[in-house]
């Protein structure tokens, strides 16, 4: 009796042993990392304004007079919003981006921006402000105000955040989301981009260091990341959506079996 009970001992041993080492392959970022191992840093040229964008633009001059006409007002709160800012920290106003990628900028009119980076769209305009003989030492500030990305499926707190700045990658947005739960599929998330007018979508492994080169490790404005279940999640989902008693009488039954053994054991 010693002997079997020894036995099963060790066969309960090892099948923890090696369950562990297959969940933990299922579950682990970065797994083909090995220890100081370097890689090329991504190319991050920021993000491309696209139709919907509201952006920020300061022009700035010695000579504040010959900026002021090109300058939204300050505001301390925001259309469609109660809450006001502090009086300390005022906010600009910002340039929609209309259907056709264009902002209707003071005095010069219509700019077509979309496709344009923040870099790219401040040096078009200070070098505008100069040709014209606007402004002789502009310095143009540009952002973008609306930077939202959305992170669904099996993460611990889904939803649609907000980005401070224009730069975030992949694994900062799912930290923002609280990482995915222990049931999400690692080697399979989703990423939806809007791209020159058509919907892409991009799957990547969190387990490989390859991701870091993929297209969408860098997050665009208005992405929407998805993780799906694993397996086990959805038979968990289709045990609870069955309650009927013969399936609380075979749990019964087992429960039974199990201890009529162990019983037998001792």
């Amino acid at each position: 009796m010693y002997q079997i009970k020894r036995s099963l001992k060790l066969i309960v041993f090892f099948c923890c042993v090696l369950t562990s080492c297959k969940t933990s392959q299922k579950i682990t970022y970065i797994q083909d990392a090995t220890d100081r191992s370097i890689h090329k840093k991504p190319a991050y040229s920021g993000i491309k304004f696209q139709p919907g964008d509201i952006i920020s633009i300061i022009v700035s001059s010695r000579k504040s007079e010959m900026a002021a006409p090109f300058n939204l007002p300050f505001v301390t709160t925001y259309a469609g919003s109660s809450a006001l800012l502090p009086s300390d920290a005022p906010m600009t106003l910002g340039y929609p981006v209309d259907s056709e990628g264009y902002i209707d900028f003071p005095i010069f009119g219509k700019i077509h921006v979309a496709g344009l980076t923040r870099k790219q769209l401040a040096e078009e305009l200070k070098q505008r402000l100069i040709r014209e003989d606007q402004i002789p030492d502009p310095i143009v500030t540009v952002e973008i105000l609306n930077f939202q990305i959305s992170v669904l499926g099996e993460v611990t707190a889904p939803g649609t955040f907000t980005v401070a700045g224009d730069r975030i990658t992949l694994f900062q947005a799912l930290g923002k989301a609280g990482d995915l739960t222990i049931y999400g599929k690692r080697h399979n998330v989703a990423v939806q981009r809007e791209e020159n007018g058509m919907i892409i979508f991009y799957r990547v492994d969190l387990r490989s260091v390859s991701l870091i080169q993929s297209p969408v490790y860098y997050l665009q404005q208005n992405d929407v990341v998805y993780v799906e279940s694993t397996n086990a999640r959805a038979a968990q989902s289709r045990i609870n959506e069955n309650r009927s008693l013969s399936l609380w009488v075979s749990f019964a039954s087992m429960l039974m079996s199990l201890g009529m053994v162990i019983y037998t054991l001792k």
